[in-house]
């Protein structure tokens, strides 16, 4: 039973709130050249540290399974930044009334929005050649936020962001 209500919470929570994310890379770049990365010492990704530390450790992962290995010297620089926003409601009914009578009429509608508010998150990746300190690609996630969620769902969100980004990197030449 508890198998099965975790399941449920899963797709409820992924299926209310898919990731989206766009792509920009500069063409003119071969990415088989990068095989080390790491991350700016700098870097201020807008996440609390719990958050930023599963999702680093979901980008280590990934990333070590694609061969790439995070190193002091690196080819690659990772920046992350992240940004909470509230997004207006994306359902509203119609009311409207009118009247006529002798060649008189007139009326009024409005549009009123059905439920409140959605709390998202955007997560921006930036890799940056650390040679020529150029950016080379980049993808923003877009998704749903559950201040109230539990750390193991938190941690199954950010694996799936770090998944559906990084799914087309490096990009294919064509």
């Amino acid at each position: 039973m508890r198998y099965l209500l975790s399941i449920v919470l899963v797709f409820t929570l992924t299926s209310c709130s898919s990731v989206k994310v766009n792509y920009d890379y500069d063409k003119a770049v071969d990415f088989s050249n990068y095989s080390t990365y790491n991350y700016y010492s700098d870097m201020q990704s807008g996440l609390n540290q719990l958050d930023e530390r599963r999702l680093l450790r979901a980008l280590d992962s990934t990333l070590k399974s694609r061969g790439y290995r995070l190193t002091e010297e690196p080819e690659l620089f990772i920046n992350i930044m992240s940004n909470e926003y509230r997004s207006a409601p994306r359902n509203n009914v119609g009311v409207g009334i009118g009247g006529g009578g002798r060649n008189v009429g007139g009326g009024i509608s409005v549009g009123l929005p059905l439920g409140g508010s959605n709390l998202q998150r955007s997560i921006q990746f930036d890799l940056v050649d650390a040679q020529r300190d150029a950016l080379v690609w980049k993808a923003v996630a877009e998704s749903g936020l559950r201040d109230n969620a539990s750390p193991s769902v938190r941690e199954d969100k950010l694996r799936a962001i770090v998944k559906k980004v990084f799914s087309k990197f490096p990009p294919k030449v064509k």
